[in-house]
């Protein structure tokens, strides 16, 4: 039997699966994760039992004498991910709520097993790259999942006046690691009583028919952003942007 698909058009499907949530404490973050098909949260911030969808509480547990750990939080990711892979479960989605918190788990772990305060006492710059490497095993693991998945971060404000903003609160070298492997990152923010999402960052543009889940569907058609079309720069325009980059970086230098 041939490895090769039958040469005859077939009707896309592009759904997205692995998603980025970022904003301020209250703003909806958890709220709009549980919307998701079957969530299963691995959560950091002790609040498990305030939500409906099951959970376990991601964590590094010393040992008596506080100076290794009794649970790593590497071998419990392992341990739930590979659970994932192999044991029958109705889970659609696993929930990273929230992935600030998880970094710096993971951090602690490889710190305690080197039997060192920081990942910068570990010599020649072995520390960040070991980081580095158990981040990057962690996102690709919960890719290559059957599942959605789900990252959740705080926001911090950059600027100052009409110029302030938020961003994700995920240090910028992990936050590229983890969005590097999103298809589409949502802000979330609350102003007053109501609760408002939009679309920050997305790998494509997704066209509305080609999706064939119909709760992601649900979600995806009540954030603005998600179907929007991509504006073509013209060839000015990109000279104007990269002149204003470039103007900005002689000033941060002087």
């Amino acid at each position: 039997m041939s490895i090769l698909p039958e040469n005859k058009p077939h009707k896309p499907i592009d759904t997205p699966h692995n998603f980025f949530i970022y904003g301020a404490t209250m703003s909806g973050k958890s709220y709009l994760a549980e919307r998701f098909p079957s969530p299963l949260f691995l959560n950091t911030d002790g609040n498990s039992l305030a939500q409906s969808a099951p959970a376990i509480q991601i964590r590094n547990v010393k040992n008596a004498n506080g100076r290794g750990l009794k649970q790593s939080v590497i071998n419990q990711l392992d341990e739930i991910i590979r659970a994932l892979q192999n044991e029958n479960h109705s889970y659609k989605t696993v929930v990273v709520d929230v992935i600030d918190d998880v970094c710096v788990m993971l951090e602690q772990a490889i710190c305690a097993g080197e039997g060192v305060q920081t990942l910068a006492d570990i010599g020649y710059g072995k520390g960040f790259s070991m980081f580095n490497t158990v981040l990057q095993e962690l996102v690709m693991d919960l890719k290559a999942l059957p599942l959605n998945v789900v990252y959740i971060s705080r926001a911090v404000t950059e600027g100052e006046g009409i110029q302030a903003h938020e961003v994700p609160s995920l240090r910028t070298k992990y936050y590229n690691i983890v969005n590097g492997n999103a298809d589409l990152v949502i802000y979330t923010q609350r102003i007053g009583k109501r609760y408002i999402r939009k679309v920050t960052d997305r790998r494509k543009e997704y066209i509305r028919e080609q999706i064939n889940d119909s709760k992601i569907l649900h979600i995806l058609d009540n954030i603005p952003g998600v179907y929007d079309k991509p504006v073509k720069t013209s060839i000015e325009e990109q000279k104007k942007i990269i002149k204003e980059q470039e103007d900005k970086q002689t000033e941060g230098d002087k």
